[in-house]
């Protein structure tokens, strides 16, 4: 009998985006989690946060999305929100995990599978 291999951090990647208030954010997260884009989306709704973009400082309240995917579906994930963003250049960076609770990665896993 085939033993089932427990799920590896290896496999999820953690998606930052910020979007200039929450219910944008909130938009967003939705269509992820509902195309199975990503299991979960947190959203921090009152992120400051201080860039400079075309030449100027900006200071600026956005709320910060800490999206939980799997890491085959960062192309996807990325033109998606990239087609749903008002931004003219989202923020959109993939972390990978060195290290996850099993059970976690094993819900997180099976909530994208179909995507």
């Amino acid at each position: 009998m085939v033993q089932p291999q427990t799920p590896s951090p290896e496999d999820v990647l953690i998606v930052l985006m910020t979007a200039p208030d929450a219910e944008v954010a909130a938009r967003i997260a939705h269509s992820l989690v509902n195309d199975g884009l990503a299991a979960c989306v947190n959203i921090v709704p009152a992120a400051r946060s201080v860039y400079i973009f075309e030449g100027k400082v900006c200071d600026e309240t956005e709320s910060l999305c800490v999206i939980k995917t799997r890491r085959t579906l960062f192309g996807r994930l990325r033109d998606r929100i990239t087609a749903l963003h008002p931004y003219q250049v989202p923020e959109i960076i993939g972390l990978a995990p060195t290290e996850g609770n099993a059970p976690y990665l094993a819900w997180l896993l099976a909530s994208t599978a179909a995507a």
